[in-house]
């Protein structure tokens, strides 16, 4: 077998060629990538803007100078973390063990980060958090955004957003308006070919950021990076997530999270990422792959495999294996899905992973009037307005909420340990 295995050695002379190719000066490849950094000033430029965009002070002062009623919300939220009024985790502990906690040897290293998904909506955080309060609950370490970017704009809920997870100390990603399921940055349709729900089996080969929009998608995320300090954004596209390689290469501190509707659902398809990551990785090890979405089939063995892989390429502490633990009930899985109990089998062996929250528990959920649908993330604000969905959504969201601390239950009640918000839930 020794023999055989060694035919999978790859040949140094086609590393060769492939840098060779790289650094063609004709490459117009490399070329288009680099005229739209050198269009952002340059990479030093460009890092200078984002650190300078995402200041608490700087983003602070964008909301008051507009005076938006979200800046209310924030000082609320401010004097609350400030006050302690959210429960620690030691005091969360006792409040599932009681007294037990105090002598259980709680390992950190294995924490399972707290997820959400999707937070879409500024004022439900502030929802989430009164309801945390009252009835000394947990806030998530970690928020997906599925929102329209421009629609954010429009209500500077992507100031208020990005200013208030830097006040509960939390990480989050937003979803470019450069994806193959509605029209792009520019209005103009991404691919001409598709259109919503009913063209859906068009999607079979990914979401899809056809032909040139890979660029269109780099043009993008250097202009949220720059203008907001938005570091992390949602990754639908093999060529997006090379672009985002190389970006980072370069010397672009920008970083991305691997979705899930990239369908990575083996581990050949996994070590088939993790490799590309490796050979654009930085001379310190670092990728700007922060997050790795697999696909909902995957079983426990597969996360483990992913995870044998990460430790071998010096990923363990860098990538995020984030594991969905329920779904919406509507337009994405079958039901009931529910991978709690698994999770719970992995967690006490498998570093850095995330229990992502993408809908309520399976039997509350299904029971609403509105059943969390995944199909309601791509409704434009006006219609949610039209068709009295919002609070629909909200009930959707805290069902959300309230799966993220059924987790955090189960996983404190095993003696395993977990990452909420950080600068909400001291140690």
């Amino acid at each position: 077998m020794d023999s055989l295995r060694e035919k999978l050695k790859i040949n140094e002379e086609n590393l060769k060629e492939i840098n060779s190719f790289l650094l063609k000066k004709d490459n117009p490849l490399v070329n288009d990538l680099l005229e739209i950094v050198e269009k952002y000033g340059g990479v030093s430029e460009i890092n200078r803007k984002a650190k300078e965009s995402c200041k608490l002070e700087k983003l602070m002062k964008r909301l008051e100078k507009k005076k938006s009623p979200f800046t209310k919300d924030l000082d609320w939220l401010a004097k609350q973390r400030d006050k302690k009024a959210f429960i620690s985790v030691s005091d969360y502990r006792r409040k599932i063990l009681g007294k037990k906690a105090d002598s259980i040897r709680f390992d950190d290293s294995f924490a399972v980060t707290l997820e959400i998904s999707a937070f879409n909506f500024f004022p439900w955080l502030i929802e989430e958090a009164k309801q945390a309060i009252a009835g000394q609950e947990l806030m998530p370490s970690r928020y997906i955004r599925v929102r329209n970017m421009k629609e954010q704009v429009e209500e500077d809920d992507i100031l208020a957003f990005a200013a208030a997870m830097q006040i509960i100390g939390a990480s989050y990603v937003q979803t470019l308006d450069t994806k193959g399921t509605m029209p792009g940055a520019d209005g103009k349709p991404i691919n001409v070919h598709l259109g919503g729900p009913e063209t859906i089996t068009g999607y079979f080969g990914g979401v899809g950021v056809p032909n040139q929009y890979t660029l269109k998608w780099v043009d993008e995320f250097l202009h949220y990076y720059t203008e907001y300090g938005l570091e992390q954004v949602l990754n639908v596209n093999c060529g997006t997530v090379l672009l985002g390689y190389w970006l980072r290469k370069l010397g672009i501190d920008i970083e991305f999270k691997i979705s899930v509707y990239l369908g990575n659902d083996n581990p050949y398809s996994i070590f088939w990422t993790l490799m590309t990551a490796k050979l654009f990785s930085r001379e310190d090890g670092t990728t700007p792959l922060i997050g790795f979405n697999l696909s909902n089939a995957v079983n426990n063995e597969t996360i483990e495999l992913s995870a044998y892989i990460r430790k071998a390429f010096n990923f363990e502490d860098i990538v995020r294996i984030e594991h969905h633990i329920v779904e919406t009930q509507k337009s994405i899985v079958r039901q009931p899905y529910d991978r709690l109990n698994e999770l719970v089998k992995i967690a006490d062996h498998v570093k850095n992973i995330s229990a992502k929250h993408e809908g309520g528990i399976p039997e509350v959920d299904q029971a609403r009037e509105h059943p969390s649908d995944i199909l309601d993330y791509f409704m434009p604000k006006t219609d949610i307005i039209e068709k009295g969905l919002m609070p629909k959504l909200l009930r959707n969201y805290l069902d959300k909420h309230d799966a993220v601390n059924r987790t955090a239950k189960t996983l404190t009640e095993h003696g395993l340990t977990f990452i909420a918000a950080q600068k909400l839930h001291k140690k």
